[in-house]
């Protein structure tokens, strides 16, 4: 065979290269779509469905011109401004709903959050020790019977004015479910889990950081569900005697000007506002016990 032959004798042909198809970005938008669309059908369609059958029975059972207390239409006729405006101003008292709410909450932050600093760390050191838990836990379970308002009038001799006084009732309503719950959190910790802090050596701080926290977070944030529960409870209570610009007060005088419907509004900023503060606790307890807590 000649070199000449060699050259021109045609050799396989080259393999074209590879190509990666990317899928279309619509492709995704069904399953989206379909994830929105079941996640309305599961949670956000029930509640409604319920809340209009209810209105629907309140508004057939009390629209006759005999009953005490006002339908949903009266409530809407009578008290707009309350339910489309919550933020006006019109003068010291004549304020909106909304403001009435915030300054309330601002009360329940300092006495919630005094309290659940107390109550965690009153607890921690209690969960420690099952002499002192037996000693103090009869203690506590008197005191966390006691009705919010019984501890107003101590408060008001004590303080000498409505404001530390309702921070007050907001922090001894709210401290005892927390220091329970907390100390039998940490009373719940696995043995084993203190002696890889025992080979480790860790100091009070690092522990309670993090062994006690993390393992006793569960327990910890159910106390501090029931106890946010508890304070919005007593500002609201707190704030019919002890007067001002609360929500509290806002339904006492509603009340001794007879404007039921106003109180009927007051109800539900009430109701959703606690509604919110519990669900936002829960959430802070997922991410800081990351999910073991309900």
């Amino acid at each position: 065979m000649s070199v000449t032959a060699l050259k021109t004798t045609p050799g396989p042909a080259p393999k074209p290269a590879a190509q990666v198809m990317s899928l279309p970005v619509t492709a995704k938008r069904p399953q989206r779509l379909a994830l929105v669309g079941r996640f309305a059908a599961e949670r956000i369609a029930p509640p409604v469905v319920v809340l209009i059958v209810l209105l629907l029975i309140w508004q057939v059972s009390f629209s006759g011109g005999t009953s005490g207390l006002p339908a949903p239409t009266d409530v809407w006729d009578q008290s707009r401004d309350l339910i489309v405006d919550p933020f006006f101003v019109y003068g010291t008292q004549d304020i909106g709903l909304g403001w009435r709410v915030l300054t309330s909450l601002e009360r329940v932050a300092y006495g919630f959050g005094l309290a659940a600093v107390v109550g965690v760390l009153v607890g921690a050191i209690l969960g420690q020790s099952a002499l002192m838990m037996r000693g103090f836990d009869p203690i506590f379970q008197v005191l966390r019977t006691v009705p919010p308002l019984a501890w107003l009038p101590i408060s008001l001799a004590a303080f000498m004015d409505s404001r530390p006084s309702a921070i007050f009732v907001i922090f001894i309503t709210a401290i005892w479910p927390i220091i329970i719950n907390t100390a039998a959190g940490v009373r719940a910790i696995p043995q084993d889990y203190r002696n890889v802090a025992a080979v480790l050596r860790l100091n009070q701080i690092e522990f309670f950081w993090k062994i006690m926290v993390p393992s006793a977070a569960p327990y910890i944030f159910s106390g501090l569900r029931i106890g946010v529960g508890l304070s919005w409870l007593a500002i609201v209570a707190a704030e019919m005697l002890t007067g001002g610009v609360g929500i509290g007060f806002f339904i006492w005088d509603a009340w001794n000007s007879s404007r039921l419907t106003d109180i009927i509004v007051a109800l539900v900023y009430i109701g959703v506002t606690g509604f919110v503060l519990d669900r936002l606790v829960g959430w802070i307890g997922r991410v800081v016990s990351r999910g073991t807590t309900e």
